[in-house]
């Protein structure tokens, strides 16, 4: 068996077309997996096309809104109809409102809590039968530092993201014994295009990361393309229920 070797399988990545998830899509395809793209912005899709496809590997890209079970069922029918199978799934797709809780409208925690956390459980159970008949899968959640810290301006992003934790865990335990492992990852602060503008309106934001991360830099895109070919491969088959972070020390530094 190799370990890392992703070759005949299929990943569905949601939220794919740009950022993190078009990091951990590229890992996998450089794995050897083929790639299905789901975002909401058609162009980000055709882009993030366009860059696995360079890759050598088969990708589609389907426009979907994946807070919508019927939407999420025709997407998950059309990547198995297209590519064959459905043997990873990453629920990356996200979205925040940086509000006091005070100040937050019942429609952002609907919004936030829909994007991040029901769309997570709409796919996975989506994937689950197609998982299932293939002799079993990996799926992939997108947890998040506010899975373990509290702040004043996340009450709807980190609770929505410590349910990511929860719904990971319920998920390892009921399909462990259909040789599904399910885990999640905690993406400390990844140099992307959202956290470059962070920089530009927080200007002591950098210097405050940097001294916080023992590593001493901020985490790159080919740094979440790791974990996700580690977490998507056989490498990680005796591995379920987990949050792993992936933020060069920052949540255990004092």
């Amino acid at each position: 068996m190799e370990l890392f070797n992703l070759s005949g399988k299929v990943a569905i990545v949601t939220g794919g077309n740009g950022g993190i998830g078009l990091g951990m899509a590229c890992g996998l395809a450089k794995a050897g997996a083929d790639i299905a793209i789901i975002g909401r912005n058609s162009e980000k899709n055709k882009s993030a096309l366009q860059t696995i496809s360079k890759l050598g590997r088969r990708c589609i890209s389907i426009t979907a809104d994946v807070t919508d079970g019927n939407a999420v069922a025709d997407m998950t029918s059309q990547v198995a109809a297209e590519l064959g199978s459905i043997s990873i799934l990453i629920n990356n797709a996200g979205t925040n409102v940086r509000k006091r809780p005070e100040e937050l409208s019942e429609e952002d925690w609907h919004l936030v809590m829909d994007t991040n956390l029901t769309s997570a459980f709409l796919c996975a159970k989506a994937c689950y039968p197609h998982m299932k008949k293939s002799g079993g899968g990996k799926v992939l959640n997108n947890g998040s530092m506010l899975s373990l810290f509290g702040s004043p301006w996340g009450s709807v992003y980190g609770s929505s993201k410590g349910g990511i934790m929860q719904l990971t865990r319920s998920l390892a335990t009921a399909w462990a014994h259909d040789n599904i492992q399910v885990n999640c990852f905690l993406p400390g602060w990844i140099d992307t295009e959202l956290t470059r503008t962070a920089r530009v309106q927080i200007p002591e934001l950098n210097d405050k990361v940097l001294d916080r991360t023992p590593a001493g830099r901020w985490g790159t895109i080919e740094d979440m393309a790791g974990v996700a070919v580690f977490l998507a491969s056989p490498a990680s088959d005796f591995i379920t229920g987990t949050a792993l972070p992936v933020d060069g020390g920052f949540s255990i530094a004092i």
